[in-house]
């Protein structure tokens, strides 16, 4: 979804050139259906002719993709990702391609589906896409350039973090919702009436509907911001639960609703 919704924003932004999709013969077959990309190719013949090569699978293909790519890519080329964490990606890449530049990013946008069905070519306008280069020179050289110039393009909105600040970050800001959501939903999955319910069950619950496929990656690679981040969610818990017939609570509230107020006027 996220490969193929960057092949129709580029494409919406006036790019012209040949946009080729690796990957199984069902998913090339959707995404030529929705317009992502021209032709499917085999990885290494793609790689030879490709100026911008955008690693968009979940982490643990990613990863694969890494150890195998720098024999086959062009020496001007540069080889990006959309993997939501990156310490791990940014150090095998560092380790692993040496004939071209890799510069990580990770494009925050998404949708609880997947597939190039789910496609659109509007979902990175106004979004944050973060990139984690090694040194700031890195974002200065020709193919960088270029890159980020799509990605303004495409109405992104480029945000430049050190791999591991991102990867604390994340655990609180994308990583604690989508475990929140799912216990939530798990707790609530005995419940027999749920037409007893409000609007609010189906907002919080809305990411519990993503793949375990996908996240399973993303759990293992960052674990250790994430248990420090699950583990200030439960002490808060545990505050809340603790005062529910004092006034203690007063502050969470105002609190939580500043932090809504400010999503609300930044997204």
């Amino acid at each position: 979804m996220i490969g193929a919704s960057f092949g129709l924003a580029l494409r919406k932004a006036g790019f012209d050139g040949e946009i080729l999709g690796v990957s199984s013969a069902r998913a090339v077959d959707s995404a030529i259906d929705a317009g992502a990309i021209d032709r499917p190719a085999p990885l290494a013949d793609a790689l030879a002719e490709a100026d911008l090569v955008f690693l968009s699978s979940t982490i643990g293909r990613i990863l694969d993709t890494v150890r195998h790519i720098d024999p086959l890519v062009r020496p001007d080329a540069l080889v990006t990702d959309a993997g939501s964490t990156k310490c791990d990606i940014v150090d095998l890449a560092r380790q692993q391609i040496r004939r071209c530049q890799f510069l990580g990013g990770h494009p925050m946008a998404g949708k609880e589906t997947r597939g190039a069905a789910a496609a659109d070519a509007g979902l990175f306008q106004g979004r944050t896409w973060v990139l984690t280069p090694d040194e700031p020179a890195e974002l200065e050289t020709d193919a960088a350039r270029a890159f980020r110039g799509w990605l303004e393009r495409i109405g992104a909105r480029v945000v430049v973090l050190d791999a591991d600040e991102h990867d604390r970050v994340v655990s609180l800001t994308s990583h604690l919702p989508q475990l929140a959501s799912t216990a939530l939903a798990a707790v609530v999955g005995d419940v027999q009436k749920l037409e007893v319910s409000g609007s609010g069950l189906v907002d919080m619950t809305r990411l519990a509907a993503s793949s375990y496929d996908l996240w399973r990656d993303i759990l293992a690679t960052n674990s250790g911001h994430i248990e420090r981040a699950l583990a200030e969610y439960i002490q808060k818990l545990e505050h809340m639960r603790e005062n529910l017939r004092t006034r203690q609570l007063q502050q969470e509230f105002e609190r939580g609703a500043a932090l809504a107020g400010r999503l609300r006027r930044a997204v």
